[in-house]
Order: C-alpha cells, then sequence, then structure tokens
C-alpha cells in the first residue's frame, strides 16, 4: 500500500463535498491530512479588486493546479508543503500558508479535481458528491451571502454565467471516473459512514505494514 493513500472528494459547488471532507477530519487526529483546491487559486494581485469578481472562478484556468500536484508528490516523498491561503472575500491568495505534513490518509477536495488527469493519476479513492442543482444553488446563496459577504445580486450572476455552465462543461461529465458516488456528501449519514470505516481500514493497515 503507497503512502499516502490519497482520496479525492469532488462535486459541484455546495453540493455538500466540503461538509463532508470536514467531517471526516473531524473523526480523526493526525492520521488524515486535508488539501481544498480552492487554496490553490491563481494569485490575482495584477486585477483591480472592484474587477476580480468578473473572473470564471469555476474553470480549470482559475486554478494552480501543477502546485497542487507538485505538493502531492512532496507529500509522497514524506515532506511537508506549505499550502497557500485563499480570501474569498479579497478573491485572492493571501500571503499565508497552512503547513501540511505526511499522513497516512490525504483528502483532496474541489469542484474540479476530476477534470486534470494528471491530477486523478494521483488518487487511489475517487468520490463524488452529487446534489440536486436547485439544492445547490440554495446553499450557494446562503453561503456566499452570509460567509463570503456577497450580494445576492452578485452570487445570482457568477451562478448564471459561470457556475452553472462550468458544472456542465467540466464538473457533471466527471461523474464517470469516480469509485463512489455519494448524494448530499457530509448530509449522507451512510455513505460518510462507508468513508469513515474505509479510512479506518486503511490507517490500521499501514500501522499494521509498519510495525
Amino acid at each position: 500500500m503507497k503512502d499516502p493513500v490519497i482520496i479525492g472528494i469532488a462535486g459541484g459547488s455546495a453540493s455538500g463535498k466540503t461538509t463532508l471532507a470536514d467531517r471526516i477530519i473531524g473523526e480523526f487526529t493526525t492520521e488524515v491530512a486535508l488539501i481544498r483546491h480552492d487554496n490553490y487559486y491563481k494569485r490575482q494581485d495584477h486585477i483591480p479588486l472592484p474587477e476580480r469578481p468578473k473572473v470564471n472562478y469555476d474553470h480549470p484556468s482559475a486554478f494552480d493546479t501543477d502546485l497542487l500536484i507538485a505538493d502531492l508528490k512532496r507529500l509522497g516523498e514524506g515532506r511537508t508543503v506549505e499550502m497557500p491561503v485563499y480570501s474569498y472575500i479579497e478573491h485572492n491568495r493571501t500571503n499565508e500558508v497552512i503547513p501540511i505534513a505526511p499522513s497516512p490518509v490525504v483528502i483532496v477536495e474541489g469542484i474540479l479535481i476530476f477534470e486534470n488527469d494528471d491530477l486523478v493519476s494521483l488518487m487511489d479513492i475517487k468520490v463524488f458528491v452529487d446534489a440536486d442543482s436547485d439544492l445547490r444553488l440554495i446553499r450557494k446563496i446562503k453561503r456566499d451571502v452570509v460567509e463570503r459577504k456577497r450580494t445576492l445580486e452578485s452570487v445570482i450572476a457568477q451562478y448564471e454565467n459561470f457556475t452553472k455552465p462550468m458544472h456542465e462543461q467540466f464538473i457533471e461529465p466527471t461523474k464517470r471516473v469516480a469509485d463512489v458516488i455519494i448524494p448530499n456528501g457530509g448530509y449522507n449519514e451512510v455513505g460518510f459512514g462507508m468513508l469513515i470505516d474505509k479510512i479506518r481500514a486503511i490507517i490500521s493497515e499501514k500501522q499494521r505494514v509498519s510495525k
């Protein structure tokens, strides 16, 4: 069993994948690391703040996926990496970083992580979180207005111009590479329980082999 085991959790915006990833992390201490693709959005220093909301953040080109791939490979070599920190309010990567130490299991979470073949090739388990489009829109509105301090009008405009068409073009088709499809992600107790059991089995096997 290679080290680490990488689990990808993908799905549309506000599908429940972040909730699922957060709940998994809450079940473990140091055995599971979490890397979010959103943290690898490219820097937008060259774009004035008022213009940044007009960028298509739902397109693969918005992400520095090459850096994410390099970081996962470094973790595989037993090296600690520095995950970037992204500000949804500033629409830009900050100068802060979060150290991610090598762990038996690494979870990679994001809307487009199954779109890149090189990234997918590093994953051992691929989970797609599925949710009804109307439900995702409602969740997105609540999240972006309350947590990310955006106006209702801007959230709806982003959904119509970018989120919906990009989901149909780039995200929905990646269901075909998934090993498991979990409706509603972190809100699905059965799916959550199955993943927890699988991760515990992986950790137990790694501990047995290392003795």
